[in-house]
C-alpha cells in the first residue's frame, strides 16, 4: 500500500468521480483508476460502487476513508515538523480583506512575509464582510481585515490596527460650510458620502446612527477616501472621512467635527479564536500582528 494510492482514494471520494479527481491531482484519469484497482486488490475488497452514475463508497470504503485521511495528515504533519526545525516553512495562507487603507501598507506586509518565507504561497482575496467572517471561522481564510464596531464577531480573535477620529467634509457652497461642527442627529436627513460596508468608518457610522434611532441615507459610496472628498466638493453630499484623510484638505472642502457622539473608525485583523490551522498560518498571523499597529 502506497501513500499515492491513499491520496487518490481520498481525492476520488471527495470529488465523487475519477475524472474530477484526476483533474484535481493533475494526472491522467487511467492512472487514478489503476492505482485504485491496485489498492482494492491489496485490501481484497472493492472501495467504490461503480454501478451507479455517480461513484460512491462501499461500506468497506467508508470504513477505510478516515484511516486514509489520518495517514495523509500524519505524513503532512511530519513534513511540517521537519520544515519548521530546518527553518523552511511551506504551505499556503489566505488573507481576506474588505478594503485595505493605505496607512497599513498591506503590499509591504505581504512582500516582507514572502521574503522571509518564500516557500509559502500567499493568496489575498477581496470579500464582503459576512462572507469574510464566515470564511475565517470555517478555516477557509487564515486572516481577515475588516471594519468593526464596539465588539469582535463571535468565534474570532482580533487586533485593532486602525483607530481614527471621523470628521465631516462638505463643499464650500454647502449650507453647513459656515459651521465648525455637526452633531450626529443632524446627519439623519442628509445625503451622505462614505466608505462601503465592512470598513471601520462605515461600521462606526452605522452603529452610531442605529443607537441614535435612524438609518443613514448613504447617497454615494467609494473605497478611497480622497474620492469621497472629491464628491463632497462637487456638492453631492456630506462626506464622512477619517481625520487623516483631511489633514491636508484642499481649498474646496470645509471640514467639520462630528459631535454628540464623537465617532471613531476602527479596522481589525481577525483570526479564528481556536487558533491557526498550521505552522504557515501561525507564522503569517504572527508576522501581520507584529508588522501592523495595535490599538486593541
Amino acid at each position: 500500500m502506497e501513500l499515492r494510492q491513499l491520496e487518490y482514494f481520498v481525492a476520488v471520494t471527495e470529488e465523487a468521480g475519477f475524472t474530477r479527481a484526476a483533474a484535481r491531482l493533475h494526472v491522467a484519469q487511467p492512472g487514478v483508476s489503476a492505482q485504485i484497482r491496485q489498492l482494492e486488490r491489496e485490501l481484497g475488497q472493492p472501495l467504490f460502487d461503480r454501478s451507479a452514475r455517480q461513484v460512491r463508497l462501499t461500506e468497506v470504503g467508508k470504513a477505510v476513508l478516515p484511516y486514509a485521511r489520518a495517514a495523509l495528515a500524519a505524513v503532512a504533519s511530519a513534513r511540517l515538523v521537519v520544515d519548521e526545525m530546518t527553518g523552511l516553512l511551506r504551505g499556503h495562507v489566505v488573507m481576506g480583506a474588505v478594503s485595505a487603507p493605505s496607512v497599513l501598507d498591506l503590499p509591504g506586509l505581504l512582500a516582507d512575509f514572502h521574503e522571509r518565507h518564500p516557500a509559502v504561497e500567499i493568496s489575498l482575496q477581496e470579500s464582503d464582510p459576512e462572507s469574510l467572517i464566515e470564511a475565517v471561522r470555517a478555516g477557509r481564510m487564515d486572516l481577515g481585515l475588516i471594519g468593526i464596531g464596539s465588539s469582535v464577531p463571535p468565534g474570532l480573535d482580533a487586533q485593532v490596527v486602525v483607530d481614527q477620529a471621523l470628521v465631516a467634509a462638505v463643499g464650500l457652497t454647502h449650507d453647513l460650510a459656515v459651521k465648525p461642527a455637526v452633531t450626529l442627529p443632524e446627519l439623519a436627513d442628509r445625503a451622505l458620502i462614505c466608505l462601503p460596508r465592512g470598513t471601520g468608518l462605515r461600521a462606526a457610522l452605522d452603529e452610531a446612527c442605529a443607537a441614535a434611532g435612524f438609518t443613514p441615507h448613504v447617497a454615494f459610496e467609494a473605497s478611497e477616501p480622497y474620492v469621497l472628498g472629491q464628491l463632497a466638493a462637487k456638492g453631492l453630499g456630506l462626506a464622512v472621512l477619517p481625520e487623516s484623510a483631511v489633514a491636508a484638505a484642499k481649498d474646496d472642502l470645509h471640514v467639520l467635527e462630528i459631535t454628540e457622539p464623537r465617532l471613531r473608525g476602527r479596522m481589525a485583523l481577525v483570526w479564528r479564536a481556536t487558533g491557526p490551522s498550521g505552522p504557515a498560518a501561525r507564522a503569517f498571523i504572527d508576522h501581520a500582528r507584529r508588522r501592523l499597529p495595535d490599538f486593541s
